[in-house]
């Protein structure tokens, strides 16, 4: 399956008026397919909702992600859940990047 969209809305904390949407690319260019994808602020302690639900980002496919949490912040900790039980977690900078390669 194609996934053309991915969009997380982490409703955490009230959107202040200047808060834009994060978006960027999320390139799988790993060997498994990717599962479930949680993301949260850098400061937080806790992981938000699974992004994916129920789609599967394939391995060699893409999709536009978009976080809506309403928070003026740039650095989130990502974790990727493959279909091979594999978790991968990083931290980014998504303010300045327009696309995340996730690799093996």
């Amino acid at each position: 399956m194609y996934l053309k969209s991915l969009a997380a809305c982490l409703c955490l904390t009230a959107a202040p008026a200047f808060a834009e949407d994060l978006v960027f690319d999320l390139i799988n260019a790993s060997s498994a397919n990717l599962q479930e994808l949680y993301v949260s602020a850098a400061d937080s302690a806790e992981w938000g909702d699974d992004i994916l639900g129920m789609e599967v980002l394939a391995a060699g496919e893409q999709g536009a992600v978009t976080i809506a949490d309403g928070r003026d912040i740039c650095a989130y900790d990502l974790q990727f859940v493959m279909d091979t039980g594999a978790i991968i977690e990083g931290t980014a900078d998504l303010c300045e990047m327009n696309a995340f390669t996730l690799q093996d």
